[in-house]
């Protein structure tokens, strides 16, 4: 398949994605699996500033009592702690345990040994290729991100 839009790009993206994506992540200490939605709720949680459920919940569009079902799991696998808000009583927040920031560090979206072999039925020559094309789309994407930050900031100034 010649790449030749977005679309095509997308479906490729998509293809490498599913190929070699994790589908659990394991906690490196004790062995516990994680299910990869279990891992993203913790990839948006911080150890030190508290998030707010129902913010997390809109982020990741969920209800918050679906969100509030899933943290009851991290928080009875000692993944998460939840506590009230000091200003709102009714608000609760989370944040991470340090066996939470284990698992969240220890977290891939790809395989390494997947991509490894994904790779390795490319010819020396492909492989440079592609790997060539990977270095270019990570510095764009580094670009992406950097613009994407100040646009959030001059949006967030102007409020």
């Amino acid at each position: 398949m010649a790449v030749r839009s977005t679309d095509d790009f997308i479906a490729l993206y998509s293809q490498i994605y599913f190929a070699c994506h994790t589908r659990h992540v394991r906690d490196p200490d004790t062995g516990t699996r994680v299910s990869a939605h279990q891992a993203s709720i913790l990839s948006h949680l911080d150890s030190v500033d508290p998030t707010p459920v129902s913010e997390l919940a809109a982020h990741m569009g969920v209800t918050v009592s679906t969100m509030s079902i899933a943290i009851g799991r991290l928080v009875r696998q000692g993944y998460v702690a939840r506590a009230r808000a000091e200003n709102d009583g009714r608000v609760r927040h989370v944040t991470l345990t340090p066996a939470g920031e284990r698992i969240r560090s220890a977290q891939k979206v790809l395989d390494p040994e997947l991509v490894r072999s994904m790779l390795g039925r490319l010819s020396p020559i492909e492989r440079r290729d592609a790997l060539r094309g990977i270095e270019l789309l990570g510095s764009a994407a580094r670009e992406q991100v950097r613009a994407r930050r100040a646009d959030e900031g001059t949006t967030s100034r102007r409020r």
